[in-house]
């Protein structure tokens, strides 16, 4: 198993802190380690967020479901738990 160091939510600063609040998982409250892992790199997750915002949001085209259902594929495919 892959181990990667992180800065735990409750020592979260500066850029890091502005950004807690749109990656925390509210049903868990906690971030998810996808997530988690750009906690050395404030601008990698702020980068990680727009990213999937993008795809999850950024095209009218497919309705959510539509990509929560094509995101759901991928990560079956590519073994993924996330």
């Amino acid at each position: 198993m892959a181990w990667i160091q992180t800065i735990r939510e409750d020592e979260w600063e500066g850029p890091l802190a502005d950004l807690y609040g749109q990656v925390v998982d509210d049903a868990h409250g906690r971030v998810d380690n996808v997530m988690q892992i750009h906690s050395l790199n404030p601008n990698a997750l702020a980068g990680h967020l727009a990213v999937y915002r993008s795809a999850m949001a950024g095209t009218k085209t497919l309705r959510k479901v539509e990509r929560e259902l094509v995101a759901l594929v991928v990560s079956r495919y590519n073994d993924c738990h996330y």
